[in-house]
């Protein structure tokens, strides 16, 4: 039977996938839309379970503010170039409006309620793993900011007591920026404290030094690090003179919490060679 260009074209916009695969679709269904359909659902979703296994740490992040609170989420692909595919930034601002309209729901219950059907049809459509990664929302009853890196690769919101949302934007533009590991040096780890100790330790030992005066310098390369890596002790990117602290000293505030996403941030990236990956694009 001869498939038309018309058929074609039907099926593609009721699939979104690609011309040969809607082609052969109709070709082995006689023409009939509805079973090419079910067909390439069934081997489409084949191609996304493949997908599914390879790493995607690429991405955008989108941040949205809704009644006084501030919305972030992270999806992920493998590469940039899909990254930026307009069907891809239209999927991830979908799934963001779907969390602000049901902020009371985890991942995996959204994830439940649609947003999975929508990603494995884009799986179908674009031909990389996509994963709807994480997402977060500020805290309620509080002064909420947020800031969103021009190339949507790096956000950050936070909530304070107090303050204003000035300020509290340009907290989160600092955290953006900084990457502190906690609010203060009160909330790092003792674990990774004494990692680092265990460092410090190492490096002074051919020192010839005594040991308490070796103590003390481990003592004061730990102060150093941890006023580094929290939030309040580092010194503010507009005004290297202030540091957080009085920033928010001098607006009666403080910090309830922040959350900072880096696109694929702590991904392990598989490393496939050439001809592995010509390989699984054939068995795809």
């Amino acid at each position: 039977m001869s498939i038309s260009a018309s058929q074609v074209k039907e099926l593609r916009e009721k699939t979104g996938l690609g011309l040969m695969d809607c082609k052969k679709a109709l070709e082995g269904t006689d023409g009939d839309i509805d079973l090419a359909i079910e067909e390439l659902r069934k081997t489409s979703g084949l191609k996304a379970s493949k997908k599914s296994g390879r790493s995607a740490a690429d991405g955008l992040i989108a941040l949205k503010g809704s009644d006084g609170n501030f919305f972030m989420l992270e999806v992920n692909s493998e590469t940039d170039f899909v990254a930026r595919d307009d069907s891809f930034v239209s999927f991830t601002s979908e799934t963001l409006e779907t969390y602000v309209n049901n902020s009371d729901k985890s991942l995996d219950q959204l994830l439940a309620d649609g947003v999975e059907d929508n990603r494995e049809k884009l799986v179908q459509k674009l031909g990389e793993n996509i994963v709807v990664r994480r997402l977060a929302k500020t805290e309620e009853s509080s002064t909420t900011g947020s800031y969103l890196h021009s190339n949507s690769k790096i956000g950050c919101i936070v909530s304070l007591q107090g303050g204003d949302q000035s300020l509290a934007n340009d907290i989160a533009m600092h955290a953006a920026a900084t990457d502190p590991m906690a609010v203060s040096p009160a909330e790092i780890p003792e674990d990774i404290i004494e990692k680092e100790r265990e460092i410090f330790k190492a490096q002074s030992e051919d020192s010839g030094k005594p040991p308490e005066i070796v103590e003390k310098m481990i003592t004061g390369k730990i102060s150093k690090f941890l006023a580094e890596v929290s939030l309040t002790e580092q010194d503010f990117v507009k005004d290297p003179n202030k540091k957080i602290s009085q920033l928010l000293s001098d607006s009666n505030a403080t910090i309830l919490s922040f959350v900072r996403y880096e696109v694929g941030e702590g991904i392990e990236v598989e490393k496939v060679d050439f001809a592995t990956e010509v390989m699984s694009q054939i068995e795809s």
